[in-house]
């Protein structure tokens, strides 16, 4: 374990998928849209499975709560710490990087 984090995973309706996976996508930022949610400048975004992305969140403060559409919701400064460590790394000055095989991303263990 390198580091811990009180999160906000899916509600019972869109659960968080568990599992071992890897970060596969980093976004500086991203508009997040769906069905209830129009959310702009979503800080620090890790894809790991299909839609499902670890992510800084701003719109509420439910830390241990199932409150999510199915993503993993981190305070901002949790978020910023993972985004800046894991892998795929982000160059300066760029907005988004996608793993390879030469630099497959850091592996995220999700669970209940």
């Amino acid at each position: 374990v390198v580091y811990t984090a009180t999160i906000s995973s899916g509600k019972g309706y869109t659960p968080t998928r568990v599992g071992k996976f890897r970060i596969q996508r980093k976004m500086e930022s991203q508009l997040m849209v769906g069905p209830g949610y129009y959310l702009p400048n979503v800080p620090h975004v890790m894809y790991f499975f299909r839609n499902f992305a670890l992510h800084g969140a701003y719109w509420h403060d439910k830390w241990g709560t199932p409150t999510s559409h199915g993503c993993v919701n981190l305070r901002r400064e949790d978020a910023k710490w993972l985004y800046e460590w894991s892998e795929p790394k982000v160059p300066p000055g760029v907005k988004e990087v996608r793993a390879t095989a030469k630099d497959p991303g850091t592996w995220v263990v999700v669970h209940r």
